[in-house]
């Protein structure tokens, strides 16, 4: 079992920059693909970012050219660095990694965007 921990949500002006932090509580391995979710409130879990084992990198459109996905694996913790924000991406984000045939969560850190 993963347990995961995010960090690095807060309140942030419009135009600014956040960069979450997933903390897991045991190895992740290197070939083992990790990503990143938000929730809205009101509307339903979308997918922001994710990034295989591989490396390849995935990301929704509205985040394209402003949020980058990374991992470091000698630390365990994949993050999500948030640039030019926008009063739109206020949610929880979830980071997850799927690992023994099943998918991890984390509890989720609430990133609010103020105008």
């Amino acid at each position: 079992q993963v347990q995961l921990v995010e960090s690095g949500g807060g309140l942030v002006q419009a135009g600014g920059s956040l960069k979450l932090s997933c903390a897991a509580s045991r190895t992740i391995f290197s070939i083992s693909p990790v990503g990143w979710y938000r929730q809205a409130a009101g509307q339903q879990r979308e997918l922001v970012a994710q990034i295989t084992g591989g490396g390849t990198t995935t990301y929704a459109d509205s985040v394209k050219g402003r949020f980058t996905i990374s991992r470091d694996n000698a630390k365990n913790t994949p993050y999500l660095q948030m640039n030019s924000l926008k009063i739109e991406d206020t949610a929880v984000y979830y980071c997850y990694v799927v690992q023994y045939g099943r998918q991890y969560w984390g509890q989720g850190t609430q990133v609010t965007v103020s105008s």
